[in-house]
């Protein structure tokens, strides 16, 4: 889905009008007119402004145009699954079970973190060990421990 459609289906289903959407996030009526025709997109304060308003993330505000994974334990993330800042914006890097409040809930080394998460896997149709070297060779790709 492109952002106009996807825009103008949360703006629906909030059951608020053009007016009531322009109201919100101090912008002219005309400016949710374009890009409901998708003859614009709006600047990221903006985009930061709407996702507050309808609850959901950048990425599903754009269509979803990329997969998010968490960069600590390399889950998929849906708009369900993202951490929230302390303001309460979404953190599209990282899942809710990883930050929480601005820090890390878990102050792990990566082999900690690799014995976290295959106890999450599917090991009945996997062998731990292999669980086990698919995570020590994932975590180290993911930002969190790219770092250091």
């Amino acid at each position: 889905m492109e952002f106009r459609d996807v825009f103008t289906d949360l703006r629906k289903k909030a059951g608020l009008s053009q007016n009531d959407v322009a109201d919100k996030l101090f912008v002219t009526r005309q400016a949710v007119s374009r890009w409901e025709r998708g003859e614009t997109v709006p600047e990221t304060e903006t985009l930061l402004a709407m996702s507050k308003l309808f609850g959901v993330s950048i990425n599903t505000l754009l269509g979803s145009p990329r997969t998010l994974v968490c960069q600590s334990c390399g889950m998929p993330l849906s708009d369900e699954l993202l951490a929230r800042e302390p303001d309460g914006t979404f953190n599209e890097q990282y899942c809710k079970w990883c930050w929480e409040d601005g820090h890390f809930v878990q102050m792990c080394t990566m082999e900690e973190m690799v014995e976290h998460c295959i106890q999450f896997m599917p090991l009945g149709q996997t062998e731990p060990e292999s669980c086990r070297a698919y995570m020590r060779g994932l975590l180290p790709t993911l930002d969190r421990w790219k770092k250091g």
